[in-house]
C-alpha cells in the first residue's frame, strides 16, 4: 500500500467517491455480478459509504475504515474464478475512465490483491 503522504498526492476524496460510485453502479447492472450484489446488500447507501472509506483507506492513507472485508465475504456463497475475473475487469474499466493514470494504476494492483487475498482465504476456512 501506499505511504500516507504519498497517497494523499495520489487522488482527492472526490476522485474516491466518483470511482465507487461508478464501479458499483456497473456492478449493479452487470449480469454476472448484479444478481448476487443485489442479493446481499439491503442498504446501498450504506454499503457505498463502507466501500468509499475503505478505498479511501487503501488509496490515500486515511483510516475511516473499520471492517474485516475477508471475515464479510465469507458469509456470503463463494464466487466463482469468472466473478473475480468480471469484477477485476469492470474495476479496471473503471479506473481507466478515471482520467488519473496513478490512481488507475494504484487502484488496480490493490483490487487484484484485495480479489486474490478473498479467493484464498474464502478457499481456506482456517486462513
Amino acid at each position: 500500500m501506499t505511504s500516507p503522504r504519498v497517497a494523499t498526492e495520489l487522488c482527492s476524496e472526490d476522485e474516491i467517491v466518483r470511482l465507487v460510485h461508478a464501479f458499483y453502479a456497473r456492478v449493479r447492472a452487470d449480469a454476472l455480478l448484479g444478481p448476487m450484489f443485489e442479493t446481499h446488500v439491503a442498504d446501498w447507501p450504506a454499503h457505498l459509504a463502507v466501500l468509499v472509506d475503505f478505498w479511501s483507506a487503501m488509496l490515500r492513507g486515511t483510516r475511516r475504515f473499520r471492517g474485516a472485508p475477508v471475515t464479510r465475504h465469507r458469509a456470503l456463497p463463494p464466487l466463482s474464478p469468472a466473478m473475480y475475473a468480471r469484477w477485476l475487469a469492470l474495476f479496471a474499466q473503471t479506473t481507466a475512465e478515471s482520467g488519473n493514470p496513478a490512481l488507475q494504476a494504484e487502484a488496480d494492483d490493490a483490487a487484484r490483491r484485495m480479489a486474490r487475498t478473498l479467493q484464498a482465504r474464502s478457499a481456506d476456512p482456517l486462513a
